[in-house]
């Protein structure tokens, strides 16, 4: 797999947006232009969408970003919990249909569709991010979660005072598994001693809605504190919030956020004194650096992989609680990398 020898620095630029409509019975925000040849970004979120504070929001800061500092275009469509792999085609086929170049779906759940819909616009770039597409048309963007997830379990094994630590994830898909195992393994390494990592999943199979439930997230995170849990570390995109509400009414307790940093979030900003820290997936610098190649009319094609050496994956630091425990972390990211410690991908 051809690794990006670069990432480009997170930014989170915040670009107006001018038009909110509803097309498909799907969410739309359009940005207006009538200039030709000005750059057009086309960006498919997976459920939740912009404002799910985690996943997708990664995405759309570097959706801003790109559009902040090319003066683009673009079109954001938002995909809806029980939708037909037919809906998630047509709405990439309409992007490129309108001619938005490059073309970005946000989540694994797009990979059918963009293996179909890039074939029959071989001249328009894709994005996919969270998996791998053959076609040679499409910049697959993939991260080493499991490494970012290692460095979370160093953590919670290191602040839990109960040895009872928990892991909430969205849907028990391989992807969602890597963050489980990653994190599973940095517990276990680090203190021999504590529980098993209490694990538990809101959707399975083919539904999709434990990405995007606050409820179910909330109702698992409680159910784990009630057997003395104190940290909690919850991959499950939107679902995510209702995890870490029930966590800061826990006195003592630490949320783990994941692909944003959660604690400085404005919808979770009370809630921040017990978030401990986010596993960040650094999904903007994919978005910015595949559409800066369709601007520089090189784009990224193949597999990229976004890797903890090249700060693809990390952990915040946002209210300094890791701040006795860095020196510990730092050792740990030190193995990963250089080989010394090999994070495994499932449990």
């Amino acid at each position: 797999m051809r690794r990006v020898s670069k990432i480009t620095a997170a930014c989170a630029i915040t670009a107006a947006l001018a038009l909110t409509a509803t097309a498909c019975g799907e969410s739309s925000t359009e940005s207006t232009s009538s200039d030709k040849g000005k750059l057009k970004i086309g960006m498919a979120y997976d459920v939740g969408g912009r404002g799910d504070n985690s996943f997708n929001d990664s995405a759309a800061r570097g959706l801003d970003k790109a559009k902040a500092e090319f003066g683009a275009e673009t079109k954001e469509l938002t995909a809806k919990n029980g939708e037909t792999p037919a809906d998630r085609e047509e709405r990439l086929a309409s992007l490129a249909e309108s001619g938005f170049n490059p073309v970005i779906g946000v989540g694994f759940a797009y990979k059918d569709a963009i293996d179909k819909v890039a074939a029959k616009y071989p001249k328009v770039t894709f994005g996919l991010v969270d998996s791998v597409s053959d076609q040679k048309n499409v910049d697959s963007i993939v991260f080493t979660e499991e490494q970012g997830s290692y460095l979370a379990g160093v953590a919670a094994a290191n602040k839990s005072k109960s040895g009872k630590i928990g892991f909430i994830g969205g849907v028990d898909i391989p992807l969602i598994k890597k963050f489980a195992a990653g994190f599973e393994q940095g517990v276990q390494d680090t203190n021999a001693k504590a529980a098993p990592v209490q694990i538990q999943y809101l959707s399975t199979g083919q539904d999709l809605s434990g990405f995007g439930a606050p409820d179910k997230g909330k109702a698992a995170a409680k159910g784990m504190l009630d057997k003395g849990v104190d940290v909690i570390f919850t991959a499950a995109g939107g679902s995510g919030a209702g995890s870490i509400e029930a966590v800061s009414a826990k006195p003592g307790a630490w949320a783990i956020g994941v692909d944003s940093d959660q604690a400085k979030d404005p919808a979770l900003s009370k809630y921040a004194p017990s978030i401990l820290t986010s596993v960040v997936k650094n999904v903007d610098n994919g978005v910015y650096e595949l559409v800066k190649s369709v601007k520089d009319g090189k784009p990224l094609t193949g597999p990229h992989t976004y890797s903890l050496a090249e700060n693809g994956v990390g952990l915040t630091t946002t209210g300094d609680h890791l701040k006795d425990i860095q020196a510990k972390l730092d050792e740990a990211k030190k193995k990963i990398v250089d080989g010394t410690i090999t994070v495994k991908t499932t449990t």
